[in-house]
């Protein structure tokens, strides 16, 4: 039997793990490999089923990182060729961008469990965004956020801006900024035990989105 080629997961930096989402894929057996693009050459298409990416500190909109141009490009032919593409948080920035549209301000910040109203499970859902994604042109908005929309379909792509994928252990790394969560008025020991305390509904919640995507 033919092996199954590799879906592209492509994080940016140390941050971003793949986390549930690998191990959803595991637990589906769907192969994958991840390249950390903002080290590496961007990789090519090739015949990958399918491309993921995920959050990132740095911005979508900056066209000082060759990478993030490199990214884009990539998200643009897999949408070309019907490559279902599945963007979280940043990714979901660059995926938005990638077919036409708009990624601004966050007014507000979110840094939290929020919950959503739309399509999707209510949640809460894990954010952490200081952008916001729009929906683009064609593309049908799925759920929305006390910052604006929070997710959207086109096609086979599925577009969302906040992390399912997280798991307790990620945001306990993320919450050492402990400045920056001052300055949002965020208690880092505070965020990290409600994570923990929510981590045994988040996890049936994000594999459940993510077969949503895939189905």
């Amino acid at each position: 039997m033919r092996a199954l080629s590799p879906g592209l997961i492509l994080s940016h930096g140390d941050l971003g793990p793949a986390a549930l989402l690998g191990e959803w894929l595991d637990e589906r057996g769907r192969p994958y490999a991840v390249h950390d693009i903002s080290k590496a050459p961007v990789p090519e298409l090739g015949d990958a089923p399918f491309v993921a990416s995920l959050g990132s500190e740095e911005s979508a909109n900056d066209a000082s990182l060759a990478w993030v141009a490199g990214e884009l490009g990539l998200l643009r032919a897999a949408v070309a060729a019907d490559v279902p593409v599945l963007g979280l948080c940043f990714g979901g920035q660059a995926l938005c961008l990638a077919l036409g549209g708009e990624v601004g301000r966050a007014a507000p910040p979110q840094v939290g469990w929020f919950e959503l109203v739309g399509e999707i499970a209510p949640g809460p859902w894990f954010h952490w965004h200081y952008e916001q994604l729009s929906v683009p042109p064609g593309a049908r908005e799925l759920a929305r956020s006390a910052a604006g929309p929070a997710a959207f379909r086109k096609g086979p792509h599925l577009g969302v801006q906040f992390h399912p994928e997280v798991t307790a252990d990620v945001v306990a790394h993320w919450s050492r900024s402990v400045d920056e969560l001052a300055r949002l008025g965020v208690d880092p020991a505070a965020l990290v035990e409600e994570t923990r305390r929510r981590a045994a509904q988040a996890r049936p919640r994000a594999f459940e989105l993510f077969d949503a995507w895939w189905g």
